[in-house]
């Protein structure tokens, strides 16, 4: 199994040469749905029995209600973790499975959730939300038999920093399961981020950073988080950010919605209620009974298509514009999306075409689309107009062929996925036709492109593999050493995001927004090699390998689709530098709901990492921390922090 995996994390070296020095708009698939050699499941490797597409419909995710009478002037929810039963499909029996559970303020004895997944939260800008996570989850893991791997270090999952520094375990010897939850796109505190060293289990053993507000209000197992909603009007989400473990408690269902409206956007005319529709996407494998499969140890990706908990779901839709909100929550896979239509003449062009009208931090100009790539943590919102087709036409929604789990990376590793669910164009126009407005009207504000000056500070992050097939990290720095990047409160900066290996990584910064500037080739094979002998060397500062030397062509403006975008996630190619911006590094230091010591405090430690979740519990994460002006932190990027210019 372990060898197998070497090859996963290498990216396949030969198979690279396959691709262009990585752009992302190339449209480049493998010519063939079989993995290639090397890339065969290991035996023993479950995969899901065949299932019937398009037999159960799509659920929807329920609403959280608050309670407003606990903190005066904020949303109050209780949310509390459990393990409960879901069925995935109509031909798998139940399977146990992990979910968020919301208190009924109205009946204390019907808790809002399906079980799998979590309720959604539907809140208002800049009203407050304050929420007691509860953890009431099994003290043995669902997937325990991945956690004994990571607790004996085994390569595949262990994460064995690269020299001088040593090994720490993730988790203490008798923890099997604990939780913490990150509002992932939020403008929130450091103490209501959920950053993994504040996890705490079921039992209430806290990780050396947990933290709560309002502590004598809450039991060991719980903590009190508060959320600003000082945001776009955005679709946000929540997810488990356990140290070691995240990957797995996703995978068993820790995930959901966090919607924050902007009661103006009433007068924008975009579809509602049943019009609009969130769309979870995950990929997910079954055993022969229906149960949860984890096989991210053996292969890249699972092998069935799940949108909010359900395998190839389809939705009946009426003759109008609909909104669907999409969020890719997969641990790894990318996916490059496409409305099909069958019968192919039931349209003049057979993927019908949609408009974007927002990403991950919210509106932003329509663009008109055929299709998309999204990779894991990334959210597009979407108007797509089934009045377009004939009646009782089938659209499928489905993953462009060849698109790898990492894409672009290496062809074919991991399990191919066509169809997606389906749209059913067979119910009658209701309530006296569509009176939303048409995309290419609709009055949404350009997102102004965020300048920089020549001055503006850059920070590099390399994607350092120490050894092929092992652990990555930012920097060759594991994520448990100290902070070593600080950033003076209100400055903006240019994150270069180095990427020297064969797979796209997704990359995720906490607290703030920014905008995609560019990417630009280099020759990854000479700069890993020239950093290795930095490394090597004593990693010192004068001999750090100078990033301009290595670029193999002039920078590659973002895609469409992301440029003039807020962003909380972008795609890092591999074989290339991405390039971000971010405005303003100004942390919310007010307090919440008149909580004391709810705001962040300078010192602000922060942290970003990829979003294959997998890598993010093997140690690509690192902390950075904003500092006042009068911040007495020397910037000591040159001995392997963000090394900068």
């Amino acid at each position: 199994m372990i060898e197998r995996r070497k090859f996963l994390m290498a990216g396949g070296l030969g198979a690279a040469a396959m691709f262009p020095p990585g752009v992302l708009g190339t449209r480049a698939y493998s010519a063939t749905a079989q993995p290639p050699a090397g890339c065969e499941d290991p035996a023993g490797t479950p995969n899901t029995p065949p299932l019937k597409k398009f037999v159960d419909p799509l659920p929807r995710p329920m609403t959280a209600i608050s309670d407003p009478s606990v903190y005066p002037g904020a949303d109050y929810y209780e949310v509390t973790m459990r393990q409960s039963s879901w069925r995935f499909h109509r031909d798998l029996k139940p399977s146990p499975v992990w979910g968020y559970w919301a208190t009924n303020p109205h009946d204390p004895h019907r808790p809002i959730g399906m079980g799998y997944l979590g309720p959604t939260f539907d809140v208002t800008m800049d009203h407050p939300t304050v929420v007691k996570w509860r953890n009431e989850l099994p003290t043995t893991h669902m997937f325990q038999k991945v956690i004994d791997m990571i607790r004996d270090k085994a390569p595949v999952v262990a994460p064995i920093p690269p020299p001088p520094y040593k090994y720490v375990p993730q988790f203490p010897d008798d923890i099997n399961v604990w939780n913490v939850v990150h509002q992932h796109g939020g403008y929130t505190a450091p103490q209501s981020d959920g950053l993994p060293e504040q996890s705490y289990s079921p039992k209430g053993f806290h990780a050396e950073g947990y933290t709560t507000l309002d502590p004598s209000r809450v039991k060991p197992n719980e903590a009190i988080y508060g959320y600003t909603n000082h945001d776009h009007s955005c679709m946000l989400w929540y997810h488990d950010h356990a140290m070691g473990m995240s990957a797995l408690n996703v995978y068993a269902g820790l995930a959901g919605l966090y919607l924050i409206r902007d009661p103006a956007d009433e007068r924008l005319g975009l579809p509602r209620g049943e019009f609009e529709v969130p769309l979870i996407l995950q990929d997910r494998t079954f055993h022969e009974d229906g149960s949860l499969a984890y096989t991210m140890t053996d292969r890249e990706g699972e092998d069935t298509p799940v949108v909010n908990g359900k395998a190839y779901p389809y939705l009946d839709v009426e003759p109008r514009r609909y909104r669907l909100r999409i969020l890719n929550a997969s641990n790894e896979r990318f996916w490059r999306l496409r409305f099909d239509v069958d019968p192919r003449d039931a349209i003049l062009e057979p993927p019908l075409p949609f408009w974007l009208i927002g990403t991950d931090g919210g509106f932003r100009a329509p663009l008109h689309m055929l299709d998309f790539l999204i990779s894991p943590a990334e959210r597009y919102d979407l108007i797509v107009d089934f009045s377009r087709v004939r009646p009782h036409t089938k659209v499928t929604l489905t993953n462009y062929p060849g698109t790898q789990v990492h894409f672009p990376g290496i062809p074919g590793c991991g399990p191919e996925i066509a169809d997606i669910m389906q749209f059913r164009v067979t119910k009658q126009l209701s309530g006296g036709g569509d009176r939303t407005t048409p995309p290419e009207k609709l009055k949404l504000h350009s997102v102004a492109p965020i300048e920089p000056k020549p001055q503006t500070r850059r920070r590099e992050w390399v994607v350092y593999q120490h050894q092929l097939y092992r652990t990555m990290t930012f920097n060759a720095v594991p994520y448990m050493e100290p902070s070593q990047d600080f950033i003076e409160e209100g400055s903006t900066e240019i994150w270069e995001y180095i990427n020297p290996n064969h797979d796209a990584h997704p990359m995720h910064v906490h607290l703030v927004n920014f905008q995609v500037l560019n990417r630009q080739p280099i020759d990854a094979a000479r700069y890993q090699t020239d950093y290795e002998k930095w490394i090597s060397g004593g990693r010192k500062p004068k001999e750090h390998p100078v990033l301009a030397n290595y670029f193999t062509g002039p920078p590659v403006p973002p895609d469409p689709d992301e440029a003039l975008s807020y962003k909380d996630t972008v795609k890092a190619p591999a074989q290339m530098v991405t390039r971000i911006i971010i405005e303003e590094f100004v942390p919310p230091t007010d307090d919440i709901a008149s909580i004391p010591n709810s705001g962040a405090e300078l010192p602000a430690t922060y942290i970003h990492h990829c979003h294959l979740l997998e890598h993010e519990d093997d140690d690509l994460m690192r902390p950075w921390t904003i500092v006042g002006p009068d911040g007495h932190h020397h910037d000591s990027g040159h001995d392997g922090g963000g090394h900068s210019h």
